[in-house]
């Protein structure tokens, strides 16, 4: 099996190295992965400046055994960069060889509307929009040495689980995990709800008003118990089918 793995944090990020190690026991890996933080990204692509593909140069990786069996390329694109080079020209001669997409694991939740922000989902529906199976795997922990070992134990079940049961076309994965031990995993669907008070100003060294993002998610739905608001507040993984069609039948 062919696994393609991207991010939103960066290829040395503690999410994506423990996700390499997981996933290399399903078979080879090829990460291309932003040269640095690149969240929040939602599906933004590169249009206005040169992309670059590299392959990693660092005397630190392949000292694991696990390591052996990934290849790794950094660029400075964004997360539905990385997929798009992947697919046109990491595996230029035949992008079908990539059997499966993972994303993540994003230092940071992104249940609820935050799917529409983060660049670890904006890679998976890149992969979706391909025909890839594709899986967003994210933690409620935005600490860059977040403890991943709790959720790790479900990962490789999960993914084989999911590829069994094949991915439509136009569908992908976003799992969010609790920080924590698990009660166990649950579908859902994507909360309702949004974010107030964003904007939290501050001012610069020259004495300028400034604005950095902040702010409190507000659930509109607290007592709906099949959101993946409530499944991570009762300590369960979340599984939340998402579709690449944002047509509003209902409306039509």
């Amino acid at each position: 099996m062919e696994i393609l793995i991207t991010n939103d944090d960066g290829w040395g990020a503690k999410g994506i190295l423990t996700l390499v190690r997981i996933m290399t026991q399903l078979g080879h890996v090829t990460v291309v992965a932003p040269d640095g933080p690149r969240s929040g990204m939602s599906n933004a692509i590169t249009v206005a400046q040169p992309i670059y593909l590299r392959p990693l140069n660092d005397p630190d990786w392949g000292k694991e055994a696990w390591q052996q069996n990934a290849t790794v390329y950094t660029t400075n694109g964004t997360p539905s960069d990385c997929v798009k080079l992947a697919i046109d020209v990491v595996f230029e001669e035949d992008s079908s060889k990539i059997d499966l997409l993972v994303s993540g694991i994003n230092h940071g939740s992104n249940a609820g509307i935050n799917v529409i922000y983060s660049g670890t989902m904006g890679a998976c529906f890149v992969g979706a929009e391909h025909g890839i199976p594709s899986i967003g795997y994210s933690i409620d922990d935005h600490n860059m040495d977040a403890d991943f070992s709790h959720m790790e134990k479900y990962i490789l079940e999960l993914t084989r689980h999911l590829i069994e049961e094949k991915m439509s076309y136009g569908v992908c994965y976003n799992i969010n995990a609790p920080v924590g031990p698990l009660e166990g995993i649950k579908w859902t669907r994507q909360c309702k709800g949004f974010w107030s008070k964003e904007m939290i100003e501050s001012t610069d060294e020259q004495g300028n008003k400034c604005y950095t993002l902040g702010g409190e998610f507000i659930n509109i739905e607290p007592d709906a118990e099949d959101t993946d608001h409530w499944a991570m507040n009762h300590h369960y993984m979340s599984v939340h089918p998402c579709t690449i069609d944002q047509t509003a039948y209902a409306e039509i």
